[in-house]
């Protein structure tokens, strides 16, 4: 059965219901966020903050996958560079975020990757920058009229209400959407801005997601800065991936936990789902305390406009507190997400600055 998004309650009762008394299951299709966050009685918000982050478990070949993954991103090799360098981690948070791990992955492997004991700490990245992404933004992002023909031709098939719109002149130009941060951060934007943090060449970097736009070409400017930046496929063997062949979800499943248990993650774009719900378990199970990189891409927008103009130092000052003015750990606004927000009176009870779950 397909349900609208952001159903109210009433209407479950309504027409969910009977159908659930009567056949004793019911099939949902599509069902993310089809119930509504607001007005929603406290308990069922505690129920769905409880489900989300402590019912959730991977199917014990996920765990296993992901808990190597995990393991040789921490362990000491020779082919690693040098250690992690950039952002502090929290120690409390770490320790916090290790028990969550636990249900995650395969829990001999977790143990044996414990950054504590190790010592060896990396970042977790998630470049939202696929074709239907960048597509579906509308944006330019410098590749010509060959880009502009390969992306129309993705939108004529995939979004093609959104190739009516732009013929009848009813949306925002490249160039104002640009202006207003609504543009997704391309590879070399992120290097720009982990480099202007000051994380230093030898950092063990994660990266998460699909294929990226533009392919290797478009890649080099990070890869060339950070040679120690890896993906599931570099971290498994072959035959260590093929359980998880054309399972896109599983494969996803894979990179949240990678991202997840990184001591630092930095998302390029805080809308995208993956993100969003890497950074909501990393404040429930870190207390709030992990560092967590959401940029401002309004801010970003106005200072990568200016980096021809102005000095290295004035340029990474301006980065750095853009980047800080968007770490702060908000209460969950009203209507959103427990699952991206879960700083909350129905999840994360908030008792003279520390947080206690909801159990």
């Amino acid at each position: 059965m397909d349900v609208m998004k952001e159903a109210k309650p009433s209407f479950y009762i309504k027409y969910i219901l009977p159908k659930l008394l009567h056949n004793r299951v019911v099939h949902f299709l599509g069902f993310g966020h089809r119930l509504s966050f607001d007005p929603i009685p406290f308990e069922m918000q505690r129920l769905r903050c409880k489900c989300n982050f402590h019912a959730l478990k991977f199917i014990p070949k996920i765990q296993r996958a992901a808990g190597l993954m995990v393991m040789r991103m921490r362990e000491k090799d020779r082919r690693w560079g040098a250690e992690f360098s950039g952002e502090d981690t929290n120690d409390n948070g770490t320790v916090s975020l290790m028990k969550g791990l636990h249900m995650l992955v395969d829990a001999e492997n977790i143990e044996n990757s414990d950054s504590k004991q190790s010592g060896v700490k990396y970042l977790g990245l998630h470049l939202r920058f696929e074709i239907d992404m960048v597509a579906y933004s509308l944006c330019e992002f410098g590749g010509g009229d060959a880009e502009q023909q390969e992306l129309e031709a993705y939108r004529k098939v995939h979004f093609p209400t959104l190739t009516t719109y732009m013929d009848n002149g009813r949306l925002p130009s490249a160039a104002q959407l640009r202006e207003e941060g609504k543009c997704p951060l391309t590879p070399e934007e992120a290097v720009l801005m982990l480099v202007a943090l000051g994380f230093k060449r030898g950092t063990r970097i994660f990266l998460a997601g699909a294929h990226i736009y533009g392919g290797q070409s478009r890649m080099s400017a990070v890869t060339s800065l950070y040679p120690n930046l890896v993906t599931k496929e570099d971290l498994l063997s072959p035959k260590e991936l093929e359980p998880f062949l054309n399972k896109y979800s599983q494969l996803a499943a894979l990179d949240f936990i990678g991202c997840t248990a990184a001591d630092v993650f930095a998302m390029t774009d805080s809308g995208s789902q993956l993100a969003s719900l890497v950074s909501g378990f990393r404040i429930y199970f870190g207390d709030g305390l992990l560092p967590t990189i959401r940029p401002n891409k309004r801010r970003l927008a106005s200072i990568f406009s200016k980096n021809m103009t102005i000095e290295w130092e004035e340029f990474s000052e301006r980065v750095r507190k853009a980047v800080n003015e968007s770490k702060r750990v908000l209460v969950r606004p009203v209507a959103r997400s427990v699952y991206r927000h879960p700083r909350c009176s129905e999840c994360m009870c908030i008792i003279n600055s520390t947080h206690e779950k909801a159990m």
